[in-house]
């Protein structure tokens, strides 16, 4: 990384400062690229304005499917959208962010985020997010673009294969989770009726994690797909549970790695303003929903969505769709 006149140069390609480089895209004329990338003949407003609409909705099915919102927006902004890859994996980690900030409090009353069972698991995983998001942006953006879609293509088998179970059986707690007393109640508003729960494999949950955070900061997608497989299946927390503690667990694991994207000066506020506004409106909604809804028929919309979204991504890496 060179620092020049005014610019950050990484190998070939040269990053205008954030604000900098924000004034740019507004300053740039009709017909003109402006500095990150943006498709001639297009008004500089209407991308804000596709932003928002686009991370309102993915806002609104990202809570009730258990994935974090940079999940879907990397994946689609960066294959669709004519802004560069690195201004776009920034920008995830800050909707990633916002859609659990705003998703937080109502999970929390609701009882369906436990801040026990989360804070261990992203004390871990903040760590070494931080490390992932140095590394990415230390890599080539085609190569970066590649292995975006690849994991995007594996977040869709993990998502199709796995059976998730709405109330796993958890016969007995190991040491660990007692010592920390990873366990709650929460009222499935579904049915009424109030369930206890307990989990176990906890230091195989750490582990995970911390693999996970590395992931997360890299792609700048969050950890929401990764985040609750884990609860749910390895660990034994309910689904709903497993969904809400994610929220939690993102919310310091993406603050972690976008300080790195921010320090870099890979943050462009026309890029991120829109949408996290658009994603935390969306989440609050998302979040209502979760009590009242069964995330099959969500999750089936956005296997479909990131299998196109990834197919397109690994493509446009290797230059087969520019």
């Amino acid at each position: 990384m060179r620092r020049g006149a005014g610019v950050w140069r990484r190998g070939a390609r040269v990053w205008p400062p954030a604000f900098g480089g924000a004034l740019l895209l507004l300053a740039a004329p009709v017909g003109a690229a402006g500095a990150a990338g943006v498709a001639g003949g297009v008004p500089w407003w209407v991308w804000p304005a596709v932003l928002f609409v686009a991370c309102f909705v993915m806002g609104i099915v990202a809570v009730p499917a258990g994935i974090g919102g940079g999940t879907l927006f990397v994946p689609i902004v960066g294959s669709f959208l004519p802004f560069h890859l690195d201004y776009v994996r920034g920008a995830g980690l800050l909707v990633a962010l916002a859609s659990a900030l705003a998703a937080g409090p109502t999970l929390l009353r609701s009882g369906l985020g436990s801040v026990r069972l989360a804070l261990p698991l992203a004390v871990l995983a903040s760590a070494s997010s931080i490390f992932g998001a140095l590394l990415g942006l230390a890599m080539p953006v085609a190569v970066v673009q590649i292995l975006l879609g690849g994991l995007v293509l594996g977040i869709v088998a993990v998502m199709f294969i796995s059976k998730r179970s709405e109330f796993p059986l958890v016969r007995e707690p190991d040491a660990l989770s007692r010592a920390l007393a990873l366990n709650g109640v929460f009222v499935d508003r579904a049915t009424g009726q109030a369930v206890s729960w307990q989990v176990h494999r906890t230091w195989q949950g750490l582990l995970l994690f911390t693999g996970i955070g590395v992931l997360a900061g890299m792609f700048g997608i969050g950890a929401g797909w990764a985040n609750v497989p884990a609860l749910n299946l390895l660990m034994g927390a309910p689904l709903k549970v497993a969904a809400g503690s994610s929220g939690l667990v993102l919310s310091l694991v993406d603050s972690s790695a976008a300080w790195v994207y921010i320090n870099q000066g890979a943050v462009l506020p026309m890029i991120a303003v829109p949408s996290v506004l658009g994603m935390m409106l969306g989440a609050r909604i998302g979040a209502r929903l979760l009590d009242v809804l069964r995330g099959a028929v969500i999750r089936r919309l956005v296997i479909a969505v990131l299998l196109f979204a990834g197919l397109r991504a690994l493509l446009k890496g290797t230059g087969v769709w520019p």
